[in-house]
């Protein structure tokens, strides 16, 4: 139906930066809500960013200010530009992306996630 790839994770030392990447592919009808949520070890999923299909992106608290979202709709893209990380970003990113399919409702889809690791 649909599947997510991530890419552009990776080891970064505090105060650095990177770029995410979530292509998504698939008997895709229409992609509304795109979004990042990241997890670590004994704790729940939160919410990192989400941007909605006319480009409206909300974020979570602890990264407003260094974390921006973007998509590209004709390559059914979404981004994460993380600027000055810290060791508290450490975590998986899963890429999250609400689509209908053809001859399909509207579902949520999740990528296999990718590792970010703030380190020095």
């Amino acid at each position: 139906q649909v599947q997510l790839v991530e890419s552009g994770g990776g080891l970064v030392q505090p105060g650095g930066s990177l770029r995410l990447s979530c292509v998504a592919s698939g008997s895709i009808l229409s992609i509304y809500n795109m979004g990042w949520y990241r997890q670590v070890p004994g704790k729940q999923r939160e919410l990192v960013a989400v941007i909605g299909s006319g480009g409206n992106p909300n974020y979570g608290d602890s990264v407003k200010g260094r974390f921006t979202i973007s998509r590209n709709n004709a390559k059914n893209t979404v981004y994460l530009q993380m600027n000055s990380l810290n060791l508290e970003d450490t975590a998986v990113y899963y890429c999250n992306v609400d689509a209908a399919v053809l001859y399909g409702t509207i579902s949520a889809y999740w990528g296999q996630g990718t590792q970010v690791t703030v380190s020095s």
